[in-house]
């Protein structure tokens, strides 16, 4: 359980531990089929792309539902510029994270300005613009029918990406290096002022820190993020279509981050697993899956408000309480 606080907690853990993650990550695809190493694949993009998030949410305290709108923008810039002939992946990758923050900085200018229910619904509303515009302008997006038969990069990479164990890997560096950066940025000057930002706004500013720029830093960061998860996906699946910039995308990372637990990196990770895990378990039984989703959020929402990793923190904190009382 002291691993788990130190965790929860955000205290940096031993290099002991990242090394027993890396590893077990590593060995993880040799344990199952072509269908977990999908699942797995798919797992990690979506922690990535909840981690962007969870930057907003738990250390900035800015809920925002148009975070699906970076992660389908850059799949639509892969998918765009495979179709104009490129099939470099660092192109690609450089081409869809530098979208994602240049429309991040353009629209965080305006929202950015408004806070709490009033920034979540014009952050939805930009959102929606942004899909009506994909769904309408079928001579670039594809329409409705999205953007078919992406194929995996050719150039750019030492081995070819269509072995799905390779892509596993590919995506595996990424996610190690994307939560490495994160949690660094998080215990950084610049990351505790932005966790400044989420326990009083005022008072920051009275301290003299530009709150707005901060905001307006963590926005584009955790959009960037977004936009890397982006790429990962559209090469994935090897398909992308407006239902990934709709709002019950950005409903889904948002669940991803609240369960697994927000403020804590890899809680949102841990989320998007069980969500995954579950929706593909449920849905193989039923078409009502989104009934029973419905139903874990609100039991989470009852008994561990603070995601799976304030639960755990919570059972830690009780045992340890009981154990002083005992002496």
């Amino acid at each position: 359980m002291n691993l788990i606080r130190k965790f929860i907690s955000c205290q940096k853990p031993p290099g002991f531990w990242w090394g027993v993650i890396t590893v077990t990550l590593l060995l993880l695809p040799f344990g199952t089929n072509s269908y977990g190493l999908s699942l797995l694949t798919q797992a990690l993009i979506f922690g990535i792309l909840a981690m962007g998030l969870d930057i907003l949410i738990g250390y900035t305290g800015q809920v925002s539902f148009n975070h699906a709108t970076f992660f389908g923008v850059s799949a639509y810039t892969t998918g765009i510029l495979f179709y104009g002939g490129c099939k470099n992946f660092w192109l690609a990758l450089g081409s869809g994270i530098a979208v994602s923050v240049v429309l991040a900085i353009v629209l965080g200018l305006l929202v950015l300005r408004s806070g709490g229910p009033y920034f979540l619904m014009i952050t939805l509303a930009f959102g929606q613009m942004i899909f009506a515009l994909a769904w309408r302008w079928r001579s670039l997006t594809g329409g409705d029918d999205g953007l078919p038969g992406i194929a995996r990069p050719e150039s750019g990479l030492p081995a070819a990406m269509e072995n799905n164990l390779y892509f596993y890997y590919l995506v595996l560096i990424f996610f190690l290096a994307v939560l490495l950066a994160l949690w660094k940025f998080v215990h950084s000057p610049l990351g505790r002022s932005i966790v400044g930002i989420k326990e009083s706004e005022s008072r920051m500013q009275a301290l003299g820190y530009n709150t707005f720029g901060l905001k307006l830093m963590a926005y584009a960061l955790a959009a960037g993020v977004s936009g890397l998860a982006g790429v990962l996906y559209v090469y994935f699946t090897g398909f992308i279509s407006p239902q990934e910039l709709n709002w019950t995308m950005s409903g889904l990372i948002i669940l991803m981050v609240i369960i697994g637990g927000a403020g804590t990196l890899l809680g949102p990770v841990i989320g998007a697993a069980v969500i995954l895990v579950l929706q593909n378990l449920i849905s193989s039984y039923t078409d009502r899956w989104p009934l029973f989703m419905g139903i874990i959020f609100v039991l989470c929402v009852m008994y561990a408000r603070n995601g799976i990793f304030g639960y755990f923190l919570k059972l830690y904190k009780g045992g340890k309480n009981h154990e002083g009382n005992r002496s």
